[in-house]
């Protein structure tokens, strides 16, 4: 049930609701009819609206457990890299069984040493403690972006280990600042790093690799712009 409404609720910031049962079950890999049995019992308890012939969207209390479990996701997330030598291309799976049988109390603790980390190894935001709706950044897919301009990469999708060990040893990680020097139409785009190298990405790489424009201040915190 968490891993359905974790699941909504990314697809609720990322489109339109209410989310379509066919996107839910492309989502998780699984079929229409065990998506429907689901979204059932979660309507029951509340945690869930439905729409007929439209889709689902998350209530209140059910944006409050999705949150629960991304906070505990990208917490461990975090932890795992940080404190116990991860790499950032192995934590997702482990996470992703983790983050339900966590306690409140071990959540709390894992926060602590890290400082109250406001972002995972991949960028993404992770929720506070109260548990408020994410406050996303405006940042678009590179795949997106034409040649020119310089860009900083704010997360990176974390789902394919293949993707991030690729982009780890081309140097691509969030904070990475990069010129977009050509647009191939069969389906690469090549970017510059600020070491003057260039690394070509497929499209779907490319589609991976979230970007916003470059923070423009100095290290004493004034705008460079």
């Amino acid at each position: 049930m968490e891993d359905y409404l974790k699941a909504i609720y990314r697809l609720e910031r990322d489109g339109d609701p209410p989310i379509a049962p066919s996107t839910i079950a492309e989502m998780l890999d699984v079929t229409a009819p065990t998506v429907t049995s689901m979204v059932e019992k979660l309507a029951d308890r509340g945690l869930v609206e439905r729409e007929k012939y439209k889709g689902v969207r998350t209530t209140p209390e059910g944006e409050t457990v999705a949150l629960e479990i991304i906070r505990h996701h990208r917490l461990l997330e975090t932890f795992l890299t940080e404190q116990l030598g991860y790499d950032w291309a192995e934590v997702h799976e482990e996470a992703e069984v983790l983050e339900h049988h966590i306690s409140e109390e071990f959540e709390s603790r894992v926060a602590a040493v890290l400082d109250e980390p406001e972002f995972d190894p991949h960028g993404d935001p992770i929720p506070s403690d109260s548990l408020d709706p994410i406050d996303d950044e405006s940042a678009t897919a590179l795949s997106e972006h034409s040649e020119g301009g310089q860009l900083e990469v704010a997360r990176v999708r974390d789902r394919d280990p293949d993707e991030l060990t690729y982009l780890s040893d081309a140097g691509i990680t969030p904070g990475t600042v990069l010129t977009v020097e050509e647009v191939a139409p069969i389906g690469m785009v090549t970017v510059q790093l600020e070491s003057g190298s260039s690394v070509s990405l497929p499209d779907h790489i490319a589609d991976a690799i979230q970007v916003r424009a470059p923070d423009t201040q100095g290290e004493d915190g004034v705008s460079q712009a």
